[in-house]
């Protein structure tokens, strides 16, 4: 993980994310504005550093194409830095699991009692780690993000994975 002085947080972060309409699957409503939360918080705060680089702001793309996770990175001018493809294999169990438990909490909160409700939202949340360590681990070498950027990209990766 990389230090986050003012300095480098001018740099070191990203600016812009789209997401491939064409990756996207139809998708519950929650799990919709999960997605439209975690892009507006990952553009509020975030550390996004690519190894050996400092020439960001960077705009980052994701998609999915056949079995591969397309995280196309350019500058703030478009100009194409990278593109790393990763394999969605290490992800498919965390995914699965983690939209199973997504159900789960949303439908509790409609009658559950918050002791339930807590319980299954310490799940998802655990799951939700599980998938960002997967991602920095991936990640390793080629990008370094902070925790919380790492667990908002990983709820853009589940969504896109629906569909991939």
């Amino acid at each position: 993980m990389t230090d986050t002085s003012a300095d480098e947080n001018t740099t070191s972060r990203l600016i812009d994310i789209q997401l491939d309409q064409a990756s996207i699957g139809h998708v519950s409503a929650n799990i919709d504005h999960e997605r439209e939360v975690a892009i507006f918080d990952i553009l509020e705060g975030n550390q996004f550093t690519i190894v050996g680089r400092d020439d960001g702001p960077y705009k980052l793309a994701l998609s999915v194409v056949e079995t591969r996770l397309v995280l196309a990175i350019t500058t703030e001018n478009d100009e194409e830095v990278v593109t790393h493809l990763l394999s969605l294999t290490p992800f498919k169990r965390i995914i699965k699991d983690y939209f199973a438990v997504c159900e789960t909490y949303y439908s509790a909160i409609k009658t559950a009692p918050p002791s339930s409700i807590q319980a299954i939202d310490m799940g998802r949340r655990g799951l939700h780690d599980d998938g960002s360590r997967v991602l920095i681990e991936r990640l390793e070498g080629k990008v370094e993000i902070d925790f919380d950027t790492a667990r908002r990209l990983f709820t853009l990766i589940a969504a896109l994975h629906l569909k991939g």
